[in-house]
């Protein structure tokens, strides 16, 4: 990423970054490994990666949490925004914003898992979104194929799949991986002159993938330890 945004390139992009440290020693070197690697001197967003445990709001928030890394880091023009992610659990979501809120700390942005599956099951929609609008913070989706889980459910094809996430009211960004060209080519395609799907369609996507969204046996990320980096590397913690 670092060489690609050469040549002019960096002024044109929104950058963004996540770190995993819960305390401020481990976030301090992971932001400035992040900022050599990516060859700038500032991300536009920075986030507190995989909030997934019930205790990483107090690690977070602890005297010298890594909240303090990442207000030193706006501070000082490394970062312009704050947010965090996660992808295991709408209460693990909240009990993060209620302690932004009781430490003052408002963030810019959350990222969560948002596809039509994610509507019918421990839902983040429903328990979180509300939340991030009602406060006015930037929402980013991800997930919205599921790392393919969600074709491999067979409710949905890709191409409905995205556009029902793109199209979930209150959303800023919809973020979908991309390992191949023709991945890409989908994505841009279905970006340029995107419509947002009615309420209606939304509903009956909804409807056709509530009966294998049961369960969450197509949301490995929220059932199992399969995408918690952080499980595997707990060091990266701090």
């Amino acid at each position: 990423m670092g060489e690609a945004l050469k040549g002019g390139y960096r002024e044109r992009a929104f950058l963004m970054t996540k770190f995993d440290g819960r305390d401020a020693a481990s976030a301090i070197r992971q932001i400035d490994e992040s900022l050599r690697r990516l060859r700038t001197d500032h991300v536009d967003l920075l986030q507190f990666h995989e909030i997934i445990r019930p205790t990483d709001p107090e690690r977070i928030f602890a005297r010298r949490g890594a909240i303090e890394a990442a207000l030193a880091a706006r501070k000082t023009g490394k970062a312009r925004f704050l947010g965090f992610t996660g992808h295991k659990s709408p209460e693990i979501h909240l009990s993060m914003l209620k302690a932004c809120e009781a430490h003052g700390f408002r963030p810019d942005a959350v990222q969560m898992p948002l596809n039509v599956l994610d509507a019918s099951h421990d839902s983040f929609q429903a328990k979180v979104l509300p939340e991030l609008v009602r406060r006015g913070i930037g929402v980013l989706g991800m997930k919205p194929l599921g790392d393919g889980f969600v074709l491999k459910s067979g409710a949905v094809s890709a191409e409905e799949g995205l556009r029902y996430a793109m199209s979930v009211p209150g959303v800023g960004v919809t973020i979908t991986g991309i390992d191949a060209l023709p991945i890409l080519d989908q994505a841009l395609r279905l970006a340029r002159g995107f419509e947002p799907l009615s309420a209606e369609a939304r509903a009956a996507l909804e409807r056709k993938a509530a009966a294998v969204a049961a369960g969450g046996q197509f949301e490995a990320y929220k059932s199992s330890h399969t995408f918690d980096s952080t499980h595997h590397h707990p060091e990266w913690l701090g």
